[in-house]
């Protein structure tokens, strides 16, 4: 039975699709299969950062449509399985029909990580209603921890409550010099339990154009492993 993640932030531009495909690529390492879902609607970009096949025509929608089998929806990577967004919301996309559809594929992987898109309506409904447990991604200004709590409490209300917190895109240098909050103001603020601390890494916004097959050594991809790790049940120090 697969472990069922969203990864949501409230706001956008934190990183979170990258670090969903980084973290889905050190799991796929480790030997779990991995299935990632897209959950932005219309807007869609981890079939790039994945450097998915691009000879697939069908995405999740089609399977809640009846459009497709549901295997036939899935996209090989350079790492996990992926399921793309619809281009377009449908109104067959009730919390319902995407749960069963989710369903689906419990069986078949280790983990399902929903990719939820930034605003707490739509896709990110959906995703939430496919979740076991969720994971917050922030950003160390105080805008991002204020959205991503919203976001943490409208996750619990939809019943999710095993809730972990990520701070991505951390930049320790201005953080001493007091331009953005530290790591633990932002657990306090949050009130969440910190499963890893991602730092400002200037490869990850490249892989974001052009996928994350040129991301090997840094200091990203060493804190997506250990992030991994921590979600394998191995008990890591935290390191920035």
């Amino acid at each position: 039975m697969a472990r069922k993640i969203v990864l949501a932030s409230g706001k956008g531009g934190v990183g979170k699709s990258s670090l969903t495909a980084g973290i889905a690529i050190e799991l796929c390492n480790m030997g779990q299969s991995v299935l990632v879902v897209d959950f932005d609607i219309g807007m869609g970009c981890l079939d790039l950062i994945l450097a998915s096949d691009d000879t697939g025509i069908f995405n999740w929608g089609d399977i809640v449509k009846g459009s497709c089998e549901p295997m036939q929806a899935v996209r090989s990577t350079i790492g996990p399985s992926l399921l793309t967004a619809p281009s377009y919301f449908d109104n067959d996309f009730t919390a319902e029909n995407v749960r069963e559809m989710i369903e689906k594929f419990e069986d078949s992987f280790d983990y399902i990580l929903m990719d939820a898109p930034a605003g707490v309506s739509g896709g990110f409904l959906l995703a939430a209603a496919c979740a076991d447990e969720g994971i917050i991604v922030s950003t160390a200004d105080e805008v991002c921890v204020r959205v991503g709590s919203y976001a943490g409490d409208k996750l619990k209300q939809l019943g999710v409550n095993d809730l972990k917190l990520i701070i991505n895109r951390f930049n320790k240098k201005q953080t001493v010099q007091g331009h953005y909050l530290n790591i633990d103001e932002v657990i306090d603020a949050t009130v969440l339990q910190l499963i890893g601390v991602v730092p400002e890494d200037k490869k990850i916004s490249y892989c974001s154009v052009v996928g994350m097959t040129t991301l090997d050594s840094s200091k990203a991809k060493e804190a997506f492993r250990r992030i991994a790790l921590r979600l394998e049940g191995f008990n890591i120090n935290l390191k920035l």
